[in-house]
């Protein structure tokens, strides 16, 4: 979260306002931990494969070009390894090896177009091939004392917003981390899944129980642009517009889903 507005009313530890500065300041702290963290566990690794141990040699053959990066003022997400030892990456848990949403806190009168701080924010991230987000905290507080869902439209539409700060940093977030949400509906209740992009039907019916998964036979799956338009799951129907998935079926971001399978 870096400030993008200037406050005579809200103090910075720096006295000014510029969230690259801001956002260059946290980088180094979190690439300065990475580092130290990582150079401790390098000095056993070193031993460890000195002695033979296969293991220690392939975490060495991981560690010592994120050393290298991190020593060149570098974060562990830019350095390029080879996709099977991504995994052992990841496995490292190095704070700099994932990935980064920025988010550019303006003010109420620049919640709609932006202003050059937050656009100095946005350019920053694309350069780094990071996302970006622009919310107004304070009117995002202002929502939040609002009960009525038509109260909280009719106050955004008076900003020229069309969606809450919240909503677009949770789908830049989805967006980050490559998930995707599906639904279930009964009489009761309906349900929202959340997956992996690339999950099977399968794999997602597994998510609500394993049996679903052992025994699948097939999905019905209806669009949430079809389910929405045609007042729900009959509709839908009518119109033809639900769909027979079978195993190989990939499950689509705000999928209405109905799993078929043996007891």
């Amino acid at each position: 979260m870096l400030r993008c507005f200037a406050d005579g009313n809200v103090t910075h530890i720096e006295g000014s306002v510029d969230p690259v500065r801001d956002a260059e300041t946290v980088e180094t702290e979190l690439m300065l931990a990475d580092l130290e963290s990582l150079e401790r566990r390098a000095v056993h690794l070193v031993k460890r494969a000195r002695g033979g141990d296969k293991e220690a040699r392939v975490l060495l053959a991981v560690v010592e070009p994120v050393l290298a990066a991190l020593r060149e003022g570098k974060p562990a997400r830019e350095v390029v390894v080879d996709p099977g030892r991504q995994g052992t990456l990841m496995a490292l848990q190095l704070l700099t090896a994932k990935p980064v949403l920025y988010i550019a806190n303006v003010d109420e009168a620049s919640a709609a177009a932006g202003n050059t701080e937050s656009r100095r924010v946005a350019e920053y991230a694309a350069k780094r091939g990071a996302r970006s987000v622009m919310i107004s905290a304070s009117i995002e507080a202002e929502l939040a004392q609002l009960a009525d869902a038509d109260e909280k439209a009719e106050f955004l539409a008076s900003l020229g917003l069309a969606e809450t700060g919240l909503a677009r940093v949770i789908r830049a977030g989805y967006a980050l981390l490559r998930l995707v949400t599906f639904f279930t509906a009964g009489p009761k209740e309906a349900h929202a899944w959340t997956v992996e992009q690339g999950t099977k039907a399968p794999q997602a019916a597994g998510k609500i129980h394993t049996d679903f998964e052992k025994g699948f036979i097939r999905a019905e799956s209806i669009a949430f642009a079809d389910f929405a338009a045609h007042g729900g799951e009959q509709g839908a129907k009518d119109a033809g517009r639900m769909r027979l998935e079978g195993a190989d079926y990939v499950v689509q971001d705000g999928d209405v889903m109905r799993f078929r399978f043996n007891v």
